[in-house]
């Protein structure tokens, strides 16, 4: 559908026009947000337990800047707002106003408009914060941010209205209206999309001011087909659909705040499956069914076993391992013969294959994951590793058997993607390890020094560990060097691509090590094992699935939100999948702050 010039201006004047202040609201708010919003402390003025027909509160933002602290009073009790704990007094949760990250506005406007074409990916790519993208401190909204958010809401609303099946979905009237049936076929349209996109039920104000812009476009030429694409971009720039704002079941003011019921919909859909929550779980929230802890339980239990959990683990895993870019990793032709992108491609499927098989069909844990004795591979794969008897694109079971190596962490993959281009960098691999795998800070090196040391020359010879070992003799450097070395040695003997080495430069690689808080390790298997079996590699694991569910970044001030999340790991024994559902049933997911602690 290609609009003329006059008639965009004319959109965009009604739209700014019309919808101001509101829009222009909008836009004000956005830009405040690169700083810090505090909005948390406006009052609901209606009942947000009302069903989904009969329209609830607008939702509002918790303080972002609230201190987090949760714990849960022992592994079988959950503590109520009123109950104590043993560790934490009271629940102190922090609620920052999330914003949809690129990866979930894609994933909401496929299921609302059967749209693939993942628009997402044109808008400003987001600050990494806590490793995922989506840590609402750390995203900020800029005025590009939110021009795309206009041009691409335009491009979705055109194609949405071009496609027969979704105007079926959302007002079957409009694939033939009557003039004088057009204002009930433009009722139908919004009453059915805009609960979808803001995900609670609209109240009869803001039905009344979308029928208006389409009123008002009407009367200014625009053919009904325009003005539902202008609706759509309408819903689409507003910040219910945005942002998530949540105000909570109207607890008293002093006390920490339960998630209404869309409010629990819109975090399960997001967490499980990255995306909007259905018509089927909005409709289950406004019956009640998400009101009870259990009921919340059973809910996340059928989600995650839902095949569309399968993209969320993804985007976990290529956030949280270093695979997302094997396809354009760049390596020498005569130093690595065979690699290419394709085999880089199946070392990153490689390592989601594997993890898919564990969490719902392995044994489950996060430790066996690290050291399972086996892989997948298809034909291209098989290859480069050296392993006959697999053809074709499909990926299949194989066992390591005899071969040195096990589980995810010696993979291609990961090997590859904590090397250089071309060789292969210890600190890299031990500072991943070390920093990703068991959450250990490793400051970073004086200013006045990162100019003055190098890193150790590959044209030296001899093995990278005997460079390093020598570069590290320098005090300056030993104080960090000793933590993020000792790993890296350890998983020498895998190239720059991954591949078995027993050799560097014709000398004999050592990957015998005496790793700090591990003790001595002799090479890569014993590396994994010992990992495998680290408090500090689980508390880790849970405390990144914890910022990526929270949407935040664990500090100083969270310990008590870090040990509601490490003792929901225990509660499932290390199991990926049950520890998902156990994190629905945490402080930090059930509640908000009190609105009086918030500024």
């Amino acid at each position: 559908m290609g609009w003329s010039v006059s008639r965009r201006r004319l959109i965009a004047r009604r739209v700014r026009g019309r919808f101001a202040p509101r829009i222009q609201d909008w836009r004000w708010m956005a830009s405040l947000l690169a700083g810090a919003l505090a909005c948390g402390g406006a009052q609901s003025e209606l009942d947000t337990t009302e069903g989904l027909d009969d329209g609830s509160a607008p939702s509002a933002t918790s303080n972002d800047e609230s201190e987090a602290a949760d714990d849960e009073a022992s592994d079988d009790e959950s503590p109520s707002p009123d109950g104590d704990s043993t560790d934490c007094e009271d629940i102190q949760v922090r609620a920052p106003l999330r914003r949809l990250t690129r990866f979930e506005y894609s994933n909401t406007i496929r299921d609302l408009f059967a749209d693939d074409t993942q628009p997402g990916n044109k808008l400003p790519s987001e600050e990494l914060g806590n490793g995922f993208g989506n840590d609402a401190e750390s995203m900020s909204a800029s005025s590009l941010l939110v021009e795309q958010y206009g041009n691409v809401g335009e491009e979705i609303g055109q194609r949405a209205v071009a496609n027969k099946d979704v105007l079926e979905r959302f007002a079957p009237c409009a694939h033939d209206v009557a003039l004088t049936d057009e204002a009930e076929c433009a009722a139908t349209f919004v009453n059915n999309l805009a609960p979808l996109a803001y995900r609670r039920p609209l109240t009869d104000a803001e039905i009344a001011e979308l029928l208006d812009l389409h009123h008002r476009l009407r009367q200014d030429s625009a053919d009904f087909a325009t003005s539902l694409v202008a609706l759509i971009e309408v819903v689409l720039h507003s910040p219910e659909f945005l942002y998530r704002f949540e105000w909570g079941d109207g607890s008293a003011e002093d006390k920490p705040r339960r998630l209404s019921g869309f409010e629990t919909a819109t975090r399960l859909a997001f967490l499980f499956w990255g995306t909007a929550p259905t018509k089927e779980l909005l409709q289950q929230a406004a019956d009640g069914g998400l009101d009870d802890d259990d009921e919340v339980r059973s809910t996340a239990e059928r989600m995650i076993d839902d095949p569309r959990s399968r993209s969320t683990l993804r985007f976990f895993f290529d956030h949280f391992l270093p695979i997302s870019s094997l396809a354009q990793l760049e390596r020498d032709d005569e130093l690595f013969p065979t690699f290419h992108a394709a085999v880089g491609a199946a070392m990153r499927e490689e390592i989601h294959q594997l993890l898919e098989y564990e969490i719902f069909d392995g044994p489950g844990t996060w430790a066996h994951a690290l050291t399972a004795p086996y892989t997948f591979v298809n034909g291209e794969l098989a290859d480069f590793y050296g392993i006959s008897g697999v053809d074709g694109e499909a990926f299949q079971r194989v066992d390591w058997d005899d071969e040195p190596r096990r589980g995810i962490l010696t993979s291609a993959g990961l090997m590859a993607g904590t090397t250089h281009a071309n060789f292969t960098s210890p600190v890299i691999r031990g500072s991943y390890i070390v920093q990703r795998l068991m959450c250990i800070e490793v400051p970073p090196p004086p200013a006045d020094l990162e100019d003055e040391i190098k890193p150790p020359d590959p044209a030296e010879g001899g093995t990278a560990r005997d460079r390093y070992e020598q570069h590290s003799e320098d005090p300056a450097c030993a104080s960090c060097h000793v933590l993020m070395d000792a790993p890296g040695f350890a998983l020498e003997n895998y190239d720059a691509v991954g591949l078995w080495r027993d050799r560097e430069n014709g000398f004999e690689i050592d990957p015998e090590v005496d790793m700090v808080g591990v003790g001595q390790v002799d090479g890569p298997l014993a590396l994994g094992e010992a990992l495998a079996a680290s408090e500090l590699v689980d508390a880790c694991f849970a405390r990144n699935w914890g910022n990526f569910a929270y949407g935040l970044t664990m500090g100083e001030q969270d310990e008590c939100l870090r040990l509601d999340v490490e003792r929901a790991f225990a509660r499932a024994d290390g199991d990926i999948r049950q520890f998902l559902v156990e994190l629905t049933q945490t402080d930090a997911f059930r509640y908000l702050p009190p609105r009086e602690a918030q500024p």
